[in-house]
């Protein structure tokens, strides 16, 4: 078995180091308070609201492939588009191809069910961004799990609340590691969009032997869910294996 790191950069930007390949996932390479605030949200903070902790030039060292799980400017932005490497495969869901294509990247792959990549079994997830009338306004979204020979599976869960496509993921692909958006991102009206406390927990108890990664904290304006508050449920109800990790942080399975 390889050793599988993952450094979460910031927010949903990790880089996986996976059966012997480097992948970024969701580049948002913005700086700090340089993109306008989500709009109707709880404060008026400018985005991101932190800086990136490490260099460009180091997050995108030995990168292979790259992920999109959904193209939203929290996921994918500007300062992304311009610095990435326009040659490198590019992952993503059906209806982000064609804007991918439209930016630059030379090589976008799209994935439909599952495809093949160095060894990896890329295999695309489905998510709900949301409930009501408001998940359908966010779009679809997707998440990815990564099979290989001798690896753990991982699944990177993407922008979704807990739902049946989560739970069906977890039944079909016993993952080892669970990579979760939390910080509960929300509108002054409306349910969350991302993971909260609860959802953490029901992805825990669907699955209590998986290594699970909580990111997707403290960088946007409407995600109101802090590493502290989360952190502190995890201890009051004794969920064992979830790490909340700061940004720039690397994690060995």
């Amino acid at each position: 078995m390889r050793n599988l790191n993952i450094q979460l950069i910031r927010h949903a930007t990790i880089k996986l180091q996976f059966n012997g390949q480097t992948i970024l996932v969701d580049p948002m390479f913005s700086l700090k308070s340089t993109l306008a605030p989500v709009a109707n949200a709880a404060n008026e903070c400018k985005n991101p609201l932190v800086d990136l902790p490490i260099t460009v030039e180091e997050l995108l060292s030995e990168i292979n492939a790259i992920i999109i799980t959904h193209s939203h400017r929290d996921h994918l932005d500007d300062r992304a588009i311009e610095l990435l490497p326009k040659d490198l495969p590019v992952f993503c869901q059906r209806e982000d191809e064609e804007k991918l294509i439209s930016l630059g990247f030379k090589d976008v792959r799209t994935v439909w069910y599952e495809t093949e990549w160095k060894g990896i079994r890329l295999i695309r997830t489905g998510g709900e961004h949301g409930t009501g009338e408001l998940g359908k306004l966010m779009g679809p979204v997707s998440g990815f799990v990564l099979q290989a020979e001798d690896e753990p599976v991982v699944y990177v869960a993407g922008d979704t609340i807990w739902c049946s496509e989560v739970e069906e993921a977890i039944a079909n692909y016993s993952p080892g590691v669970i990579v979760l958006n939390g910080g509960e991102a929300q509108y002054l009206t409306g349910d969350p969009i991302t993971m909260g406390v609860k959802d953490i927990e029901k992805v825990h108890r669907a699955s209590p032997s998986s290594n699970i990664v909580v990111v997707h904290m403290e960088s946007w304006n409407h995600c109101l869910l802090t590493r502290r508050d989360l952190r502190q449920y995890i201890e009051t109800n004794q969920l064992l294996d979830i790490s909340v990790p700061d940004d720039g942080r690397i994690l060995n399975f």
